[in-house]
C-alpha cells in the first residue's frame, strides 16, 4: 500500500511539473515566434507524424536530425515538438550544438497546436 501511494505521488509531481513547464513554454513567447514564422520541427517518427501533426510542420526525426540538419536554414527559428516533449529537448540540444541560434523546445507537438493554434 505504501508503494502505491508513493508511486501516484510521484505521478502527481510529475504532472504539476508538466504543466508549470507548458505556462513556461507559453510565457517563453512562442506563440509571438509563430506568429513571426517560426518553423515548427516535429522531431517524431514518419509514422507518428502521418497520424497527427501541426499544420505546415516540418518532419525531421530525432534519428535523422544528426545527418538531415543541414536541410534547416541557421538564420530562421525553430520551435522542436515531439510526442511527449523529450525528443524535441534532445533535438533542440543538437541544432544548438550544430550552430542554430534561434531553437526553443515546444514539448508536446498537441500542447502546443491546443495552446497556440487552437486559441486564435
Amino acid at each position: 500500500m505504501k508503494r502505491v501511494i508513493i508511486i501516484i505521488g510521484v505521478l502527481v509531481l510529475i504532472y504539476i511539473g508538466y504543466r508549470i513547464y507548458r505556462i513556461y513554454t507559453l510565457d517563453k513567447g512562442l506563440d509571438k515566434l509563430i506568429s513571426e514564422g517560426a518553423i515548427i520541427l516535429d522531431v517524431r517518427t514518419q509514422n507518428e507524424f502521418n497520424m497527427g501533426h501541426i499544420q505546415g510542420s516540418l518532419n525531421i526525426s530525432l534519428g535523422e536530425i544528426r545527418n538531415r540538419y543541414v536541410e534547416l536554414d541557421t538564420s530562421k527559428t525553430y520551435i522542436t515538438v515531439c510526442s511527449h516533449g523529450l525528443r524535441s529537448v534532445k533535438a533542440e540540444n543538437i541544432l544548438k550544438e550544430k550552430g542554430f541560434k534561434k531553437v526553443y523546445n515546444g514539448g508536446a507537438w498537441n500542447d502546443l497546436q491546443e495552446s497556440v493554434f487552437l486559441r486564435r
